[in-house]
């Protein structure tokens, strides 16, 4: 039998019991896939991170309950807490490096954590039929991202009252589906929705934000942006359009930490 340390962080909050908690998994020995799948399944959580210690980089993959996916900006801002906090509290930036999306670089920010993302620029599309009706009405506008559906709509109170089909959205071949509107008091609000690998609705995604940034920066004519999330939990970025880049800023909180027997 062997112990994984295992911490709980609470990503992109503004209190306890806010923001979108991952799971944060330190290896300092192999674990198959096969176990990674399984402990983020008994976790349930939307994202567990494993994290492994290179030479001057941290590897990191994440799985949800469901599936490993390509990219978590939540989970990878909860790692940078591992890290920065517990781990190598004297650095000032961590850099993990990812198996599809390269290097990913974390740095301290005052009291926030700043992700340093790739774009991702979204593409105008037609939407299946289907998506429209799981969410009650057809957007005003329909994008495709690197691996999201991206829907744009006319006020924050669409967003708020949504009430998705989640089995009819399920359908989707897609990673989620993003949901968007300027915001009553900040730039604009946001929702995400991915039951096909087994979340029903995201608390917080950070990585939908590399889609939105890039297209809200173009909308309003600014580089900086504030940016709310309205799941239940609710979070809250700061996000910054940098060339190809995005930057997207938050705070973290530990909730617990423990250790796994496998």
């Amino acid at each position: 039998m062997k112990t994984i340390p295992i911490f709980q962080v609470d990503a992109f909050t503004h209190g306890p019991f806010t923001g979108n908690p991952a799971a944060v998994c330190v290896l300092t020995d192999p674990v198959t896939e096969d176990t990674m799948q399984k402990i983020a399944m008994e976790n349930n959580l939307s994202e567990t991170a494993f994290i492994t210690r290179g030479k001057d980089e941290w590897l990191i993959r994440w799985f949800t309950p469901a599936a490993e996916v390509d990219l978590c900006g939540h989970a990878t801002l909860a790692s940078a807490f591992v890290v920065l906090n517990l781990l190598e509290p004297q650095s000032e930036k961590v850099i993990f490096r990812s198996r599809v999306m390269g290097h990913l670089i974390v740095r301290r920010k005052n009291n926030l954590l700043e992700l340093d993302f790739p774009v991702d620029n979204p593409a105008k599309c037609v939407l299946p039929q289907f998506i429209s009706e799981s969410l009650g009405g057809a957007p005003m506008e329909s994008y495709m991202g690197r691996s999201d559906y991206m829907l744009v709509y006319g006020s924050e109170s669409e967003i708020r009252q949504m009430k998705p089909d989640f089995r009819g959205l399920s359908q989707t071949e897609s990673r989620g589906v993003i949901v968007t509107a300027p915001g009553d008091s900040v730039d604009f609000v946001s929702r995400f929705f991915c039951p096909q690998i087994g979340i029903d609705e995201d608390p917080v995604t950070g990585s939908a934000h590399t889609t939105l940034t890039p297209y809200w920066s173009g909308r309003l004519g600014k580089k900086h942006l504030e940016a709310q999330q309205l799941s239940s939990r609710g979070g809250l970025l700061l996000c910054t359009l940098d060339g190809d880049r995005v930057h997207i800023a938050g705070s973290a909180l530990l909730y617990l930490k423990g250790e796994i027997f496998v």
